[in-house]
């Protein structure tokens, strides 16, 4: 079994980093709404909000998770692990479904190559943050870090 490092030195970073990322989706979002109120939910038009193209569904979808992502980055327990983790997953999916699905009637959410090559990146990211950010007590580190650096014969 793998085991996630406990109390990263950089964990404040990996936070920053999804603090961001939760921030561009969130005004990304806001800005998608205000661009394409008044449209239908799942348009197809050509409606670009932060250099990323958007319907009014995944404008919405946006709002939401990128408050999401903001609360995780700001709360300092395990939480923010558990929704870097989940978030950066979701994002993968998204991006290779929505890729498969690019130029057919399929592409509900409006993604441009753009909007799959960011909604990717910003699921690595996310996933490797949610990987080094996860806290414990100071034992529970200790506990860990012995079990990374020691092999099974030298227990």
């Amino acid at each position: 079994m793998a085991h996630f490092p406990v109390n990263h030195p950089a964990r404040p970073l990996y936070r920053v980093l999804s603090g961001l990322i939760g921030l561009y989706i969130l005004v990304f979002g806001v800005f998608g709404v205000f661009q394409t109120w008044g449209e239908g939910l799942f348009g197809r038009d050509s409606d670009w909000a932060l250099g990323l193209r958007t319907n009014l569904a995944f404008s919405l979808v946006s709002v939401v998770f990128g408050a999401v992502l903001l609360v995780g980055a700001s709360r300092r327990d395990n939480l923010g692990h558990y929704m870097n983790l989940t978030a950066g997953a979701v994002f993968l999916v998204t991006g290779i479904l929505m890729m498969s699905v690019l130029q057919t009637s399929a592409n509900f959410l409006n993604f441009s190559m753009s909007t799959v090559i960011v909604s990717l990146l910003f699921g690595l990211v996310l996933l490797a943050t949610g990987l080094y950010d996860k806290v414990g007590t100071a034992e529970h580190a200790e506990e860990e870090r012995q079990r990374r650096y020691h092999t099974i014969g030298e227990r």
